[in-house]
């Protein structure tokens, strides 16, 4: 038999032909490249929509999030017990793989300016998505649906229950 013969019998057996080192097919490293790129990291819309829901309200003059309706079923979902408060309450992202939109409902306080409180929500929302996710935010549409009147009872806490 031929060394050639040899040599492409002993491959397909896998087998190294004497003599000869075995061939890395990686170049010598283990599993190829830098870790931390190794694989996909994929982030839900509801985690994007948490973290700028709490943006959000951590702006001045940002009474609540939500529409009407929204707030009353969260204000009937917070009085059960587990239910819990809705941080996602009036937010609405869409992720992609490296880019994210987002959409907010407000209802804001009497008296502030409305430019300003939007320009803010918008500047922290889009700044805290960002820096804890690493996509970029392309945009950040905020509907103002409701004004918080000085004489608005309905969601202070002071109120007395009228059973006892």
């Amino acid at each position: 038999m031929s060394e050639t013969a040899q040599r492409s019998q002993s491959e397909s057996a896998g087998q190294q032909p004497k003599g000869e080192e075995p061939q890395k097919a990686t170049g010598g490293k283990r599993g190829g490249g830098d870790p931390a790129s190794r694989g996909r990291t994929t982030i839900a819309d509801g985690v994007v929509e948490k973290i700028a829901g709490l943006a959000a309200r951590d702006v001045m003059g940002v009474h609540a999030m939500g529409s009407g309706f929204a707030r009353t079923l969260g204000a009937v979902r917070d009085r059960v017990p587990g239910g819990g408060k809705s941080v996602t309450r009036g937010v609405k992202a869409e992720v992609g793989e490296v880019q994210t939109a987002l959409d907010l409902e407000i209802v804001v306080e009497y008296g502030v300016p409305i430019a300003d409180v939007a320009a803010g929500v918008r500047e922290n929302v889009i700044s805290a998505v960002e820096r804890m996710t690493g996509l970029e935010v392309v945009e950040v549409n905020i509907a103002v649906s409701d004004v918080k009147l000085p004489d608005d009872e309905e969601d202070d806490e002071s109120e007395q229950p009228r059973l006892q």
